[in-house]
């Protein structure tokens, strides 16, 4: 039997296709079985990881945001703990200031950096309440970040995998931030997260705060809140200059951010309530 080029670079595409399809499952029962009761669907997430990291290359975005990724029903069980009992915002100092604010007093951290940066007493039983998610968390960036790096030959060649082919990543800081109306606590404007030191980071909106009062006095509905985000093609503005998109979300319990290394961005200040949000600050394993 005889066999053109043409059909023989259709059987070629085939095989190639079903071992995507094989890979994509594979994943998909991977994030099935670890984060089943934590990701709101970890099927459709998988496909959205996919599919938004595609629109976000063709835009040269190098972050992407999911709503709704991590269940608003398990956060629901993990902050009244949170907001009652474990959240002791911790005061650091940095130097030259993050974002204009050199003292930074409204985020309490779960994990630090080598040598103690910015803060040298984690909050251990904080990281343990929070462990299932944090881990979660992983998971979900290994994910993204496979599929954000996926044509970069230079990256993906020089970073570890598991079994499954991902990145092996870990944690460099981990912190919950509970935004005000108050000066200096209303907003992170404008920054990059850990000055080159990170490869990239998750933002997860937590629920707004319902236990220690009620969600009317604590909700910012209206009053500010999300994410802003300067990525992607260059465009000039109303007033002439040029530089990356502005993009702005609208982000709620259970939605996540992906950010790749030094994407400038901020979270959006609050004029009223209170704002929370899961900060982790990853390092892939080279």
């Amino acid at each position: 039997m005889t066999m053109t080029i043409a059909s023989q670079e259709a059987v070629e595409e085939t095989a190639k296709q079903r071992q995507e399809d094989s890979d994509m499952e594979r994943n998909n029962v991977e994030l099935n079985e670890n984060v089943s009761s934590i990701v709101s669907n970890p099927n459709e997430i998988k496909k959205q990881i996919i599919k938004g990291v595609v629109r976000a290359k063709l835009n040269k975005r190098r972050h992407l945001v999911i709503p709704g990724a991590i269940s608003p029903t398990y956060l629901d069980y993990l902050m009244p703990s949170i907001v009652a009992d474990l959240f002791q915002p911790q005061t650091v100092t940095y130097n030259g200031g993050v974002a204009n604010i050199k003292q930074w007093k409204i985020s309490c951290y779960l994990e630090v950096m080598e040598s103690g940066i910015p803060c040298t007493n984690p909050h251990e039983g904080l990281k343990s309440h929070c462990r299932e998610l944090l881990d979660t968390c992983n998971t979900l960036f290994a994910s993204w970040y496979r599929q954000q790096h996926a044509c970069n030959d230079k990256t993906t060649s020089s970073y570890k995998v598991d079994e499954e082919g991902n990145p092996i990543v870990s944690r460099l800081m981990t912190f919950i931030t509970r935004y005000t109306p108050a000066p200096d606590e209303n907003a992170l404007l404008k920054h990059v997260d850990g000055a080159g030191k990170v490869d990239g980071s998750v933002v997860v909106a937590l629920p707004i705060d319902r236990w220690t009062a009620s969600e009317e006095e604590n909700s910012f509905e209206g009053y500010g809140g999300g994410l802003t985000f300067w990525d992607g093609r260059t465009k000039r503005s109303a007033n002439g200059t040029r530089g990356p998109e502005e993009i702005v979300y609208d982000t709620r319990s259970g939605d996540i951010a992906f950010i790749d290394r030094a994407v400038w961005h901020q979270a959006n200040p609050i004029t009223r309530g209170t704002r929370w949000a899961l900060v982790i600050f990853y390092k892939v394993e080279r």
